[in-house]
């Protein structure tokens, strides 16, 4: 069984929006445009990845990598299932997003599927 990690989906971010405990804003995914939410995650929340669009794997390493490639930063998350959204969950990725702000434009979905 072949376990290597492949870019299975590819984020291109077109506006993400900064707010006390989250971002919020545009992605589009295979020339779709979606809503994304990032935010922090809790006591009874898990580093997670909920998407609008079929997902194989329980896992998922999200790779953020910036404009020029000066920003560039990597979180392992679960998936839990489809949303109309995408959701992310993950205290690393808020934390990373608020020190580079603006600096970021793609999110990479590496997976085994």
């Amino acid at each position: 069984m072949d376990n290597q990690l492949k870019k299975t989906i590819s984020m291109k971010i077109k506006r993400l929006d900064m707010f006390p405990n989250h971002f919020f804003g545009i992605a589009e995914i295979n020339l779709e445009e979606y809503k994304i939410n990032i935010q922090g995650q809790s006591m009874l929340r898990e580093q997670l990845i909920k998407l609008p669009i079929q997902f194989r794997d329980e896992k998922a390493l999200l790779r953020l990598s910036g404009i020029d490639d000066d920003a560039f930063f990597e979180d392992i998350v679960n998936y839990k299932g489809e949303s109309e959204w995408i959701e992310i969950d993950s205290d690393r990725i808020l934390y990373y997003l608020a020190d580079h702000q603006g600096q970021i434009d793609t999110i990479d979905i590496l997976s085994r599927f």
